[in-house]
């Protein structure tokens, strides 16, 4: 029976600190997202993995290199 003495407050401890790291995750956007992880597997395209601001960079940089192709005299 003393032994619920340690087991009540060490369990409310812990939900607690669920609790805590919960709302954490949902605070951090770690709840955002919930099915891209899981279709991002089937493509083999890694643009997935950049943020959109990377996105919009490589893109930039794609254009500017066909770009550049272009204008070239071929010999």
């Amino acid at each position: 029976m003393t032994i619920l003495y340690l087991l009540i407050p060490l369990s409310l401890i812990l939900l607690g600190l669920a609790v805590w790291a919960f709302f954490w995750a949902v605070k951090h956007d770690q709840f955002e997202d919930l099915e891209g992880p899981a279709h991002r597997i089937l493509f083999d395209n890694d643009d997935n993995d950049l943020t959109s601001e990377q996105r919009a960079e490589r893109k930039k940089a794609a254009t500017k290199q066909a770009s550049d192709d272009d204008h070239e005299p071929h010999a």
